[in-house]
């Protein structure tokens, strides 16, 4: 597809948090007017720093981001700031706007119909705070859209929305004229419409620039790291050889020495050769959250849940029994009540629904509200030891935490100044460490990186004791067994 003149330039731009978080290094790109672009990289890269640079929010140490004179810019926030929350429908987007817009209605129900957030009657005077956190997400996406700017900027927006949500944006992204910056770890969605990928290499801080969708570009970095990995497989037989000869010729001492000095210099200029393998591409080491020990019958009872339907709050028996090693899928549009449920469950005060006395459970929470923020990530950990085993088991809190990537500097780093991505990889070394009875998660792929997602699934999969799961990724829940569903909306 043709595209227009450039609307954004990087060049040798470099910008850190603090002297001891570097995240771009000298990067140049440059996109073009009307293009749909995918970033991509690691969790904690700095993929919405790249945003914050865009707009403004941040400027660059080193280099100059130069955006298209008249170009005008919306972001998708990722959450609405408490100041906006008692904000009605119609006044949270006049916000969005410099000017006054006359008329702003029917803007609102347009951009409402694209999010598939049902326009029902009085929406306009709604209080924010009255939405769920899946419809207040859909909000914040439609605030970006109902401006329709030059450069749309979408950070992570499948998050909390369900298929029929993800379709409608799907649709309106590949019809939208204009310039998108999207990034997400929904490789379905991303690959109806990207066209192009920026990669944000965390240990190199450059950007590598890729044609094609997500897929291909994934395919593209997983044979250039086979192939980079067998180049060094062959060097390592061929240097081991080269040693062996060398320590032989030493041996045999006189004339030889001279020879074995040359082997030696030999194996190593091979040394020399080998290359960096993207550590980029590294994936979370496999693991298992074990099961709390001595447990037996119905961990769990649910004999009816509380769901939201057009506006009215009615109670729908269930007939629900998870007893060690069950599986439940909750399901049900956007809004019916799934996390707060959920949150219900987990503090065990839901009505219609009792745990078995002394069960310990792991909740993860899509917004990890459940985290201390000013906790460092250590603190997290080592709480959570102590509440279980009595002591700070220093040994299994490293191993557990270097498993998850989560190594040096980032373990005394407060849990506040991580990506989405880190905290999400800390929920799940928590939960390791705490070794729930009942499993309770609410969309446990948000944020995470896709090369993490088929490590996280076989855990789940593999879970011992009772779960519950909310989840809108289908590819994802088809690796885990569920052995039973309830859907709020039947």
């Amino acid at each position: 597809m043709a595209h227009g003149e450039v609307v954004i330039r990087f060049e040798k731009v470099s910008f850190e948090y603090g002297h001891n978080k570097p995240i771009l290094d000298e990067v140049d790109f440059s996109i073009r007017r009307g293009m749909k672009v995918t970033i991509m990289g690691q969790n904690g890269a700095g993929k919405s720093t790249l945003f914050s640079l865009i707009t403004g929010t941040n400027t660059p140490e080193d280099g100059r981001v130069i955006v298209s004179g008249n170009s005008t810019v919306a972001l998708s926030r990722q959450v609405i700031p408490p100041n906006e929350l008692d904000l009605t429908v119609r006044e949270f987007f006049e916000k969005c706007f410099k000017e006054k817009v006359y008329d702003i209605d029917p803007r609102i129900d347009e951009v409402l119909e694209v999010v598939n957030l049902k326009n029902h009657e009085q929406v306009h005077s709604k209080i924010i705070r009255s939405f769920s956190g899946g419809q207040q997400a859909r909000l914040l996406l439609a605030s970006a859209l109902i401006q329709e700017p030059d450069i749309l900027l979408l950070d992570e927006p499948t998050n909390n929305l369900d298929k029929a949500g993800i379709a409608h944006l799907t649709e309106f992204l590949i019809n939208y004229k204009k310039t998108v910056i999207v990034i997400s770890h929904d490789s379905v969605f991303l690959n109806a419409f990207t066209d192009a990928v920026l990669y944000l290499d965390v240990y190199t801080r450059k950007i590598e620039q890729y044609v094609g969708d997500y897929n291909d570009v994934r395919d593209q970095i997983t044979k250039r790291m086979e192939i980079e990995n067998r180049k060094n497989a062959q060097l390592s037989k061929e240097i081991l050889a080269k040693k062996e000869q060398a320590n032989a010729f030493a041996m045999k001492g006189g004339n030889l020495r001279a020879v074995a000095k040359r082997m030696r210099e030999l194996a190593s200029d091979l040394e020399d050769e080998k290359v960096d393998v993207r550590k980029e591409d590294k994936t979370i080491k496999a693991f298992t959250i074990p099961c709390q020990p001595d447990i037996n019958g119905d961990i769990i009872t649910i004999n009816s849940v509380a769901v939201l339907k057009n506006g009215k709050i009615k109670s729908v028996s269930a007939n629900i029994k998870l007893r060690k090693n069950k599986h439940l899928l909750l399901s049900g549009p956007n809004g019916i009540g799934k996390s707060t449920l959920l949150e219900t469950l987990a503090n065990n005060t839901a009505t219609g629904a009792n745990i078995q006395k002394d069960i310990r459970v792991g909740y993860y929470r899509q917004d990890f509200s459940t985290l201390n923020f000013d906790d460092t990530v250590y603190k997290s950990l080592a709480d959570v030891s102590l509440k279980v085993l009595g002591k700070i088991d220093e040994e299994k809190i490293r191993a557990t935490a270097a498993g998850f990537l989560i190594t040096g500097e980032m373990v005394k780093s407060k849990i506040g100044t991580l990506s989405e991505g880190q905290k999400g990889l800390v929920a799940f070394a928590r939960l390791i460490i705490e070794q729930p009875g009942l499993l309770i998660l609410d969309e446990p792929t948000n944020h995470i990186n896709f090369r993490h997602l088929p490590v996280i699934a076989k855990a789940l999969d593999q879970y011992q004791g009772a779960m519950i799961i909310v989840s809108h990724v289908p590819e994802f829940v088809e690796q885990i067994r569920i052995d039973d569903v309830l859907d709020l909306d039947k």
